[in-house]
Parts: C-alpha cells; structure tokens; sequence
C-alpha cells in the first residue's frame, strides 16, 4: 500500500532525511537510494507517495518513493531549482577568460599560471566525482572545507562544470554562497597579484631588506 506525505527533513550530504506521512504518525526514514531517479533528489516540503518495510535494524522506513507532480509545485521547482538556474554559472567561465585575457594583456601574465588553473580545475572536478561517488555508496565524504579550498586556489571552472554534469552539491544554499565567495576571492587576488599594485606593497618589504 501507498502513502502519501511530505519530505519533512532532508540531509543532502548524507542522502537521507524523515518523511511525515500525511495522515499523521510517526516519521518515517527515507535514504537516497530508496527514490525514484526520474524524480531528481528530494527538497524538504516535497509531496510524495512511499511504501514502508521493515529495516535490518527493525524501524520502519521508505521505499519506492516518488514526488507526487502538480501543475502550480512543478512551475514553482522549475523556477527554483539550483541545477536549472545554475546553469547560468557557467557564464562566470568565458567571463573570468576575459578578464584572463586583459590582464595578460595589459600586464603580462606568466604563461604558467593558465596551466595551473586548467590543473587545477581537473583535480576539483575528480575529487567532486570521488565525493559524489561516496555519498552515493555511503562512503566517507570529502569535506566540504577541502571543496571550497580547491575552489579558491584555482579550481572553481572545474567545480562549476562538476556541479552542473554531476548534480553535485548544486542544491545546498549556504555551500553555494560560500563557493561564490572563493570565486570572487579568488578572482581579485589574481587581478591584485597581476597588476602592479603587487609591486607597490611588495616595495616596501623589498626596501626593508
């Protein structure tokens, strides 16, 4: 027999959550992988229809779990959801190129220091795939300290790219923001240690010696 109830609590990094059955009574646990894939991973306040067995440990908890789809939430999640509008981070690429490219322009930019975004940006995006991969088998996670870090020293292309193709924490709002903070840190200490202003505050320790 079906259920129907709502996606009270959900933890996107560990991949599970409780869901409150409609008509009333206990939670019920609900992991990732007892969800259909056509219905993306689950939002807290999601309507969805379950089945409940019995787990090893003898809770009850949910299987065959299914978003219940309506007119008025689809519009409202296809509006909101972060993969959709995230898709629009990828802007954030050609738009660093060209601020790369003026800048080598204008004050030459050593060759290498391309070479070690591209570097960098293949790592981050092999360790989100490594991290994705985990969450998925319930292995140990990759922090989200080590994703942000890889973001700041020049691998943020790869991690945009990673959690648009993976789906890979492009729905958690405040790693969201902290990874748009790195890019931005990330941007203007370029610029800063581009430009000559580098040499201005390096004078005076230069000068001290």
């Amino acid at each position: 027999m079906r259920i129907e109830g709502t996606i009270k609590t959900w933890n996107d990094d560990r991949g599970f959550g409780f869901i409150e059955p409609r008509h009333g009574g206990q939670e019920v646990f609900v992991h990732i992988k007892a969800c259909a894939a056509r219905s993306g991973r689950p939002e807290v306040g999601q309507r969805v229809t379950f089945e409940v067995e019995m787990g090893a440990d003898g809770k009850k908890r949910a299987r065959r779990v299914e978003v219940i789809r309506s007119t008025r939430p689809a519009t409202r999640q296809r509006n909101d959801n972060p993969a959709r509008w995230g898709t629009a981070s990828y802007f954030a690429i050609p738009a660093f190129l060209i601020v790369f490219a003026v800048t080598a322009l204008v004050w030459r930019v050593p060759g290498w220091v391309a070479g070690a975004y591209c570097v960098a940006s293949v790592v981050c995006f092999v360790v989100y795939a490594i991290d994705k991969s985990a969450a998925a088998a319930e292995r140990r996670r990759v922090s989200e300290a080590t994703l942000l870090v890889l973001g700041l020293v020049g691998g943020w292309p790869g991690a945009i790219v990673a959690q648009q193709v993976l789906r890979h924490k492009s729905n958690k709002a405040s790693f969201r923001a902290s990874f748009w903070l790195t890019v931005i840190i990330n941007a203007l200490v370029f610029v800063a240690l581009s430009s000559p202003l580098q040499a201005m505050l390096l004078a005076p320790i230069a000068g001290a010696r």
